[in-house]
């Protein structure tokens, strides 16, 4: 078996790589063939634990799409930007101490054998490679050090499509850009162009798409429309101010969207369930009428608290709580609520917490990454409702949390809910936990709200189905013939 590589390349990041990969991949699953994601390096704080450790999460979703298992190989080289000039340096799933410490340049040259077997090896056990580009092929700066744009099209002999974000103007130039910056022998890979995003009458486009084509040589083969709801969790940034569902709203939850968020995409599910408004905070004002306020993770803890208490949101978060309201802290945002952060390792930093939870974490070298199944034992207040709720999450984290040994001598209570997991306060209204995924479990979401959201099997159905009715009819297919 020797698969056939379609390539998702794009005119600038968040132009539609990993939606249209994700598509792409339940699309040739849907017709019978075996088929796998791959992307070379991903950057992004936004991960999923699976065989081998932890990938990015837009190919770990990708590999749902594609009725496969996540593995490591999938996304052998993930980087999670810690701060504006450094990320940590993930190699097939594990933190990989020198290749973190390396200057940036001289860290594709140590990863690309590795990058290659794992590519290789992909192709070799599959019919169909949905591979996802980074950025933009054309960024002539990166191209000597590439290792996920132009060098894997080349190893792999891929069939590229070329994508676009129409919404943001210029699309045609963006196209016509990126494949005039590129060598004859890479142009000559770009079997397609699409527009995505695109709202209005598609009359308008005429005759652009011909005008493209006539200096390229490349067809338009799919025109995407805009969708708003297209329930796959978001790859980069938070989301829009559309993050409600149809119908009255009950349930008003505030997301804390401090500077180095990490697993966002679990809270996807909030935004599509009926009755509930998810909203991003950076500040106060953005939190009025919050019924639930969430502390998310964090790749730097630390500094997001830092943060936190700049903005005054540390102010915000513990009046919301003196009154009665629901605080939930998920992996950084549990340690935050503790009473004090401790770092002897050089890890994130030190720090004194927000001391709604009588906890203290320490920082440890190495790192947990691993899937978890657990169970609430009895919740009380506010989340009661999760009592006796058996959840399945995963966890990634290097603090280790535990009731604070002078705080419970003083009689203060953690009530632990998850043992060794989740804790609350006496109260009952502020809970903490390192699992992440619980809003995507259907069984806590009917718990506390009495609905669930839309299964992934239905989301990528529906992005399949969208490019059946946007693409040139046979596009698809002709990318993958012999």
């Amino acid at each position: 078996m020797a698969a056939v590589c379609v390539m998702v390349l794009g005119t600038s990041s968040g132009a539609g790589k990993s939606w249209l990969a994700t598509a792409l991949c339940r699309h040739y699953a849907r017709q019978g063939l075996k088929v796998a994601p791959f992307k070379a390096q991903n950057m992004s704080n936004n991960a999923r634990v699976v065989q081998g450790g932890e990938i990015g999460s837009a190919q770990y979703f990708q590999s749902l799409a594609a009725r496969a298992e996540p593995e490591v190989r999938m996304n052998p080289v993930l980087l999670k930007p810690e701060a504006d000039t450094h990320s940590q340096y993930v190699l097939m799933g594990r933190v990989d101490a020198e290749l973190t410490a390396l200057p940036w340049r001289e860290r594709g040259e140590r990863a690309w054998p590795t990058v290659r077997r794992a590519l290789h090896e992909l192709i070799a056990e599959n019919e169909v490679v949905v591979i996802e580009g980074a950025g933009s092929p054309a960024e002539i700066n990166l191209m000597p050090n590439d290792i996920v744009n132009l060098r894997v099209a080349r190893e792999a002999g891929a069939r590229c499509l070329l994508v676009t974000d129409v919404d943001r103007g210029g699309a045609f130039a963006h196209l016509y850009g990126t494949w005039s910056l590129l060598a004859e022998a890479d142009r000559a890979l770009i079997r397609g162009f699409v527009l995505n995003k695109f709202r209005g009458d598609a009359a308008l486009l005429q005759p652009g798409p011909q005008q493209l084509q006539d200096l390229t040589g490349v067809p338009m083969l799919g025109v995407i429309p805009m969708q708003w709801r297209h329930g796959l969790p978001e790859e980069d940034g938070v989301f829009d101010d559309r993050s409600h569902a149809a119908g009255p709203v009950h349930t008003t939850i505030a997301v804390v969207a401090w500077p180095r968020i990490s697993n966002l995409d679990e809270f996807q599910p909030l935004k599509n369930l009926p009755g509930v408004r998810l909203k991003w905070v950076r500040s106060p004002a953005d939190g009025a009428g919050a019924d639930v306020v969430v502390l998310p993770g964090s790749k730097a803890t630390a500094a997001d608290l830092d943060w936190l208490r700049e903005q005054g949101l540390d102010r915000w978060v513990a009046e919301h709580a003196a009154r009665g309201g629901r605080v939930l802290g998920v992996c950084g945002g549990l340690q935050v609520l503790g009473e004090a952060l401790i770092d002897t390792e050089g890890i994130d930093g030190n720090a004194p917490g927000l001391g709604l939870l009588p906890l203290v974490t320490t920082f440890a070298r190495d790192k947990t990454v691993r899937r978890t199944e657990a169970a609430f034992t009895t919740v009380r207040g506010p989340w009661a409702a999760l009592s006796g709720v058996a959840v399945s999450g995963y966890e990634i984290h290097h603090g280790q949390t535990a009731p604070h040994p002078a705080m419970v001598a003083a009689g203060a209570v953690a009530h632990e809910v998850i043992p060794g997991l989740a804790w609350q306060n006496a109260d009952g209204n502020v809970l903490g936990l390192y699992l992440h995924g619980l809003f995507e479990d259907d069984r806590v979401l009917r718990a506390l709200f009495g609905a669930a959201a839309p299964t992934l099997e239905t989301v990528f159905d529906r992005l399949a189905d969208t490019l059946r009715e946007h693409f040139i009819p046979g596009a698809l297919d002709a990318l993958i013939a012999p």
